[in-house]
């Protein structure tokens, strides 16, 4: 079965780790774009209560007397979520240890431009509404939805350096790190303790795991659960248990890669020194030497890049998918969505998220290249790094997030907040997509 979608044959190739990265991300994008045009035509149609009550089903689970019962929506949003943070906290790793976070020198403008991407749109917000009942809205601008920015690059082609897309993803990996923060230190309401407390012994368990040198991956997804449930319990929202599970997840292989090559290649020799049978099957050593090799490969591998990779395409294809299905069908008055745009909160939002972006990133970057504390993208001009300030506009996943925990007993400041994610995103991915495509230069 062929999983690449026919406009990405060039990841068909060997691939490295940045590029399989970038694969999941742009069909992340292309997935929710479908998606949310498929909730928006749900929640404007004759099915419009049907959709509503089918996110709205509990699935309770039950052992004895013990009972966990939460709505469908509930689900997606606190528990596959969890999945996704999981992901987001193996990326937030990889960069820091590996990646392009991992060299000051190369780091500091996305570092640099993803701080002002988090601080000026949040500013913005509150500006606006400060002294209103929106206040509380300050995070939900801050976001990028990095899927959707990285697939307006890709779509783009050779009309873009690499670098820029590294920068970009680089940038949004830090803006990711800011949001998990945001919502780990400002959007939790109460706190239990006692669970609080457990939650903290399963990551301890976790770090021990890893310290002892533990690399089969189902200590950790036992653990992991239990951390996520305690979490749940606790009221510090569970996705946050995605992350943290996903530090403690081994990085370093198993075993050298410097023997690696040796190795395999004295076991292929043993491998071909048997003859050929007469059915064609393996001799029953042929397949101990493919199962040796095997082993090796999962050695000279990481717990963490097989997790990272193996997740990509189920939280691509099915986890932001359903996320976007469950929470961005809104229902559009068209007489009254002129009223519901000026709104402080939708407002703020708009404002925020293109305004604000690009006065963060694109000013903080200018000011940092100025100044000589940071460097431009190799192969690219500064007309390209505004238009993905722009794209640094795009807020969808985590801002419509952010504005469900912002928002949780205010039904309607929700649906003023997604009206504002929706046409800021939809806004500041257009313009950044057509600036870099038609008006943006490329160095010559």
């Amino acid at each position: 079965m062929k999983i690449y979608a026919p406009w990405e044959k060039a990841f068909r190739r060997i691939a490295t780790p940045f590029e399989h990265f970038i694969h999941a991300q742009t069909t992340t994008g292309l997935m929710l774009v479908f998606m949310t045009v498929l909730a928006l035509i749900l929640a404007n149609s004759p099915l419009a209560q049907s959709y509503l009550d089918f996110f709205h089903l509990n699935i309770d689970f039950n052992v004895g007397s013990w009972v966990l019962s939460h709505s469908l929506h509930h689900w997606i949003n606190d528990g596959l979520m969890a999945v996704f943070f999981f992901i987001i906290g193996l990326e937030i790793k990889r960069e820091i240890t590996a990646g392009e976070l991992s060299n000051l020198k190369v780091a500091i403008l996305p570092i640099v431009a993803a701080i002002g991407g988090m601080v000026f749109p949040a500013m913005i917000y509150l500006y606006i509404n400060g002294s209103g009942e929106g206040a509380n809205g300050w995070g939900i601008p801050m976001a990028t939805d990095i899927a959707f920015a990285i697939s307006a690059l890709v779509l783009l082609g050779k009309r873009v350096p690499t670098a820029l897309v590294t920068f970009l993803v680089a940038l949004a990996i830090v803006d990711d790190l800011g949001a998990v923060l945001v919502i780990a230190l400002f959007y939790t309401e109460t706190i239990n303790m006692v669970p609080l407390g457990l939650a903290a012994t399963m990551f301890l368990v976790m770090i021990a795991l890893n310290r002892f040198g533990i690399h089969a991956i189902l200590p950790y997804c036992i653990v992991g659960l239990l951390l996520w449930f305690f979490m749940l319990e606790s009221g510090v929202h569970a996705t946050i248990a995605g992350v943290l599970a996903a530090l403690t997840i081994p990085s370093t292989p198993k075993r050298a890669p410097q023997t690696f090559a040796k190795d395999t290649m004295n076991l292929i020799k043993d491998y071909e020194s048997y003859p050929v049978e007469e059915n064609h099957e393996m001799h029953e050593n042929q397949k101990a030497i493919l199962l040796n090799i095997q082993d090796k490969i999962n050695a000279v591998g990481t717990p963490s890049a097989r997790l990272e990779h193996g997740l990509h395409l189920p939280v691509a294809l099915i986890i932001i998918p359903l996320f976007a299905l469950a929470n961005a069908g809104i229902a559009v008055d068209f007489g009254s969505i002129g009223t519901t745009f000026l709104e402080p909160v939708s407002l703020g939002i708009v404002a925020g998220l293109v305004l604000g972006k690009v006065i963060g990133i694109f000013g903080l970057s200018w000011l940092a290249i100025k100044l000589k504390i940071a460097q431009l993208p190799k192969g690219s001009t500064m007309s390209q790094i505004f238009g993905v300030s722009f794209l640094g506009g795009i807020g969808f996943t985590m801002s419509i997030f952010v504005a469900d925990l912002a928002f949780i007993s205010s039904p309607e400041l929700i649906f003023q907040a997604k009206v504002g994610i929706l046409c800021a995103s939809l806004f500041a991915g257009l313009f950044g997509f057509f600036w870099l495509k038609y008006i943006a230069k490329k160095v010559s």
